[in-house]
């Protein structure tokens, strides 16, 4: 019985040890079958000249550009109103996350793409055609692409709140809009976005606060201490807002808020 038992184990090794032999030499066969993948190299070295210098310097100040384009984007277009008012009517619909962010995100920034495209129209023709043609330095293509924003946000952006801005960088008083830097210009105009952005959300929470008072109202009249008023007040609004066509106005009013 034992001699059956060790010649039982050689076998079952042997049939093991060929099942791998066959898949070694299966992985061989593709391996070598497989096309050669090329190999990509980095390395870090001195530079030789200026000119070396030079294009590194251009290389990071592109990489932090391309970095910061989200936040540019944001910051220096309509997005933070459209958003932000949007963000008001979902509060003041009590939906909570409907619509959901992504939804909210991405009406926002189609709509910065409609509000803004006149404009950055202008920058393309003005600064990065006529650079990629050589026909002006990058220098000048930075000032020509920059001067169509800057003229939006000069459009939004209320005179106190840049004058606070430009009191306290300690500059000199600028003498035209030419003189103010876009440094001082973002701020002012962020914060401006900001305070009309609020306007609008306090004008649209107006009729949705009248429906939860007399909801609230009717419930502690008729003694229903504990069912929530924001269940019951909840259709009516959603009914109120898609009676008068809430997104129409809304969005017909942002548009217009920007002309």
């Amino acid at each position: 019985m034992e001699w059956k038992s060790l010649r039982g184990k050689k076998m079952l090794f042997g049939v093991a040890g060929a099942a791998l032999a066959a898949a070694l030499a299966i992985g061989g066969g593709i391996a070598s079958a497989a096309p050669a993948v090329p190999s990509v190299n980095l390395s870090v070295g001195t530079a030789s000249g200026p000119q070396d210098v030079s294009v590194t310097l251009q290389i990071m100040a592109l990489l932090t550009v391309l970095s910061l384009a989200p936040s540019i984007l944001m910051m220096t277009t309509s997005f933070v109103r459209i958003v932000v008012v949007i963000g008001f009517l979902r509060n003041a619909l009590s939906t909570q996350n409907v619509p959901p962010n992504q939804i909210v995100i991405a009406l926002s920034l189609f709509l910065t793409f409609y509000i803004m495209a006149p404009y950055w129209g202008q920058a393309n023709e003005q600064g990065i055609q006529p650079y990629l043609a050589g026909e002006i330095t990058q220098e000048q293509a930075i000032d020509n692409v920059a001067q169509p924003i800057r003229e939006f946000m000069f459009k939004q952006t209320r005179e106190s709140d840049l004058a606070l801005f430009v009191n306290l960088s300690d500059a000199e008083r600028p003498e035209s809009q030419e003189d103010v830097s876009t440094m001082t210009l973002i701020p002012a105009f962020i914060i401006s976005e900001l305070k009309t952005a609020f306007q609008l959300g306090f004008m649209i929470y107006i009729p949705f606060i009248v429906i939860d008072m007399i909801v609230a109202s009717t419930l502690m009249s008729m003694g229903m201490m504990m069912l929530p008023p924001v269940m019951i007040s909840l259709p009516f609004k959603i009914l109120l807002f898609v009676m008068v066509d809430g997104w129409h106005l809304l969005i017909q009013s942002l548009i217009v808020s920007f002309k």
